[in-house]
Formats: structure tokens, sequence, C-alpha cells
């Protein structure tokens, strides 16, 4: 007997992370293989397709979670870092680079943007490199 929507436990919350990353991951193995088979394996359609669509859903639900308090506090993890973090990783690096660029902090957004491109195609090829060697 209480007032109030309930509050869930921390591990409670840790659960529900849970369950939306499996969401999220078969989701993205969901609609990498159907855009694959319709359009073919030459280009990763989707791949982008994941990323655009993770960046736009991840601005709707930012704007309507933390702008507008839309969505309960008890929902934005399973959610936003569950669902979406597994879905794609691409669409929290595109929200972080724009707080950047609205925060006017444009050499952190500049380096934030060319560096994890630049950096993730070294970490590629140095994984590629340590994996190819031993």
């Amino acid at each position: 007997p209480g007032d109030g929507p309930p509050v869930h436990s921390a591990a409670m919350t840790w659960i529900l992370i849970a369950i939306g990353g499996a969401a999220g991951a078969c989701t993205r193995y969901a609609v990498d293989v159907l855009v694959t088979e319709r359009m073919g394996s030459f280009f990763p359609f989707g791949t982008l397709l994941i990323n655009l669509s993770g960046s736009f859903i991840l601005g709707l639900l930012f704007a309507l979670a933390m702008e507008r308090g839309v969505l309960s506090p008890e929902i934005r993890p399973p959610l936003i870092i569950g669902f979406l973090g597994a879905y794609t990783t691409f669409s929290t690096w595109m929200l972080q680079s724009w707080a950047l660029i609205e925060q006017v902090a444009w050499i952190s957004a500049g380096v934030n943007l060319v560096g994890s491109v630049v950096l993730g195609l070294v970490a590629v090829v140095a994984g590629l490199a340590l994996g190819r060697a031993i």
C-alpha cells in the first residue's frame, strides 16, 4: 500500500536493461539480415539503416524523455541503454556529438567525430593484424 508509481530496485533495472539489450541485439540482426537479403552484400546497407534509424529513435526518445518528460524514469534505461545500446552505439555517439555542438564545443565535437572514425579504423586494423598474427 503505497502512493505513486512503483520504483524498480537496482537489480530489476539491470535485468530490464539485459532484456532490452537482448531485444535490441535480435532486432539488429533481423534488420541486417532482411536488408542484406533484399539489397545484397556489396555495401553494408543493413548497418547503415541500423545506424540511421537508431540515431533517429534515440533523438526522438531523448526529446520525449528528457525534454518533455513523457517517458517514465523506469523505462528509460531498458529502452535507451538496453534496447538502443544493443541495436546501435552509433546513435549514442551521434547524440553526444550533437550535445557538444549545441554547447558550441566545436573542438570537442570535432575530436569526438573525427577521432572516433580515425581511431576506430586504426583499432580495427590493429585488431585484425593481431588476430591474423596469432
